[in-house]
């Protein structure tokens, strides 16, 4: 398999989980849709960074991503307060022991979601500029 194919199979699993955050905004899981944009997010930056040759990437923090990305993607650079929000929802979105009182999803609204969704899009949207040449 070519750079560019690995690439592009993440960015298709990006675009998948992306689709699912709108479902979940859509059906009011807040929560879910939160995490999965932060899953789209991850894995459209690891499908650029994987396209250009990368082999092990182990964190799943969006910063950590857009800032790898930046050393060859420029323009990547200004989604870094993207990722830090994006990334406050990986775990935070998950565990019933995350939040001081009760379980995770409660401390989730409607605002919440669309921002992680607004700010997976847009790093989305960057990322498909690099692999869709």
């Amino acid at each position: 398999m070519s750079n560019l194919e690995e690439g592009l199979r993440w960015l298709d699993q990006a675009e998948a989980d992306f689709k699912t955050a709108k479902d979940c905004l859509e059906d009011g899981n807040y929560y879910a849709c939160a995490f999965f944009a932060q899953q789209s997010a991850e894995k459209a930056l690891k499908g650029l960074l994987y396209s250009k040759g990368y082999r092990a990437l182990i964190t799943h923090s969006v910063t950590e991503l857009v800032e790898e990305a930046s050393k060859i993607e420029g323009s990547l650079k200004k989604y870094g307060d993207y990722g830090r929000e994006l990334d406050r929802h990986y775990i935070g979105s998950r565990y019933p022991n995350f939040y001081p009182k009760g379980p995770a999803y409660k401390y989730y609204t409607e605002e919440i979601a669309l921002r992680c969704l607004n700010y997976a899009e847009s790093i989305l949207k960057e990322v498909k500029k690099f692999l869709r040449k």
